[in-house]
């Protein structure tokens, strides 16, 4: 390979990289030297702490700055770490000491400290090289830049993989309460709008039945018989919002017979099969419950289809769930979509949701849950 052929656009962006390591690792240096000599030569005040704290937290600034350096002069893709807590909810004294002990904010100073010495031999090298060494140069150019690559993955990338663990769990801890708050919102508005208006009707239609119960007992009787037609509405409604929240017959026989009667009130002819030997944690019950229900509901409304089946088995320590229909296909992973909200619930407890909807069909979807054993139920 010739020269002219090595000199791409990467080589051009590693040698301006290269170029600016000295001036950001001189501004680097000194502000990690200020920052530890002041801090920890107060350590001993009440402001030490603090004042180091606060230099901790400009370091994760600087290692920011330097991640997106990387990202746009050397071609890498380097996450960024699990955030600080932003105030101290929990106490002034607890976030501070969350501050000073945060291993990604110790690594950047480690960065900064080191890197003085190598933006000196990296600047001098390549200016040097753009001078002399200009037919080698390229090669030499990739050299130097791979042990930058190297010093920032190893240095300003996050921790491990727990920490990465972390920052998922976040996420999804996030997606949870948003499910949460949703669900109790629709508690909430279906209980307003239906039972509870309802018993409202019946209490005003009672009160009337009881005011005319001695100037017109035959009027009073037909009110009262009303108000028996209205109590039964109320009950009916109450029960379908008790099998939304937790389906006594899953409590009580399981996901095969759960899935069975939810399959029974699709508009489309559905065949269940269930093969598990033993049954799992509630909240894994619960959601492949909500899951395959909801799944069958589109099928009822959009779907087109003739037939749909329902499969559940175990395979080593996951559960899977794959629903079929024969329809029309074209569903979709579209944010704001129901089938997105189900992705999200299942990634926030560590499942997968795989959808395969060619247009014309036929609609295949695949969820896959953690498999949590079943705790027994105390004696009662």
């Amino acid at each position: 390979m010739t020269a002219r052929i090595a000199f791409d656009r990467l080589v051009w962006k590693e040698i301006g990289h290269l170029l600016a390591n000295l001036p950001i690792a001189l501004i680097g240096f000194v502000y990690v030297v200020f920052m530890v000599s002041v801090g920890a030569g107060l350590s001993v005040t009440v402001v030490g702490l603090p004042l180091l704290a606060a230099g901790l937290v400009g370091a994760r600034l600087l290692g920011r700055a330097e991640r997106a350096r990387a990202r746009l002069l050397l071609g890498m893709t380097v996450d960024e770490p699990s955030p600080l807590p932003q105030t101290p909810r929990d106490g002034l004294l607890p976030w501070l000491w969350a501050v000073l002990r945060d291993p990604v904010a110790w690594r950047t100073l480690l960065y900064g400290f080191i890197r003085l010495p190598w933006g000196v031999l990296t600047f001098t090298v390549t200016l040097v090289g753009l001078i002399i060494l200009w037919p080698v140069l390229p090669y030499l150019i990739r050299g130097l830049a791979n042990a930058d690559r190297a010093m920032v993955r190893g240095l300003l990338s996050p921790s491990d993989e727990l920490e990465r663990r972390i920052a998922e769990l976040e996420s999804d801890r996030g997606v949870v309460v948003d499910t949460a708050a949703a669900d109790l919102r629709r508690i909430e508005r279906d209980l307003h709008d239906g039972a509870q208006a309802r018993l409202v009707a019946l209490a005003m239609g009672l009160g009337l039945a009881k005011e005319k119960l001695l100037e017109d007992p035959e009027g009073a009787a037909a009110m009262v018989d009303e108000a028996h037609g209205e109590v039964k509405l109320a009950l009916q409604e109450l029960r379908d919002l008790a099998r939304g929240i937790h389906p006594a017959v899953l409590t009580d026989r399981g996901l095969d017979a759960a899935l069975s009667a939810v399959a029974s009130r699709c508009t489309v002819p559905v065949t269940v099969t269930v093969d598990l030997a033993e049954r799992p944690a509630e909240a894994i019950e619960g959601i492949a419950y909500f899951t395959v229900s909801e799944l069958l509901q589109n099928v009822s409304k959009h779907s087109r289809a003739r037939t749909a089946a329902v499969e559940v088995w175990r395979a080593g320590d996951r559960m899977l769930i794959q629903v079929t229909d024969d329809g029309c296909g074209g569903a979709r992973l579209d944010r704001g979509t129901g089938m997105a909200g189900l992705a999200e619930r299942l990634g926030a407890v560590d499942g997968l949701f795989v959808l395969e909807s060619p247009v014309g069909g036929p609609t295949t979807v695949t969820a896959e849950l953690p498999w949590r054993h079943r705790v027994p139920s105390p004696a009662r």
